[in-house]
């Protein structure tokens, strides 16, 4: 179940290492490393505070793809 993610991207413009981040969303530095990484998929609620600690939706920075190669959306 792939599930792809700009966590990195959305990071670097809040400005703030995987240490400060892991912080502003209550995780660690390692969890921030492999959500990043792909080897990692959020909890609902981690993701919400990730989302909600950038300024934008869930869906900005996650995105599922389904084994077939279809987008999200379908």
């Amino acid at each position: 179940m792939p599930l792809y993610n700009h966590l990195k991207e959305f990071r670097a413009k809040l400005g703030v290492n995987q240490q400060e981040m892991g912080a502003l969303v209550g995780t660690s530095r390692q969890t921030i490393s492999q959500i990043e990484r792909g080897d990692y998929s959020p909890s609902v609620t981690l993701a919400l505070k990730i989302a909600s600690t950038c300024g934008v939706k869930v869906e900005d920075i996650f995105e599922y793809i389904s084994d077939e190669g279809d987008s999200k959306d379908e």
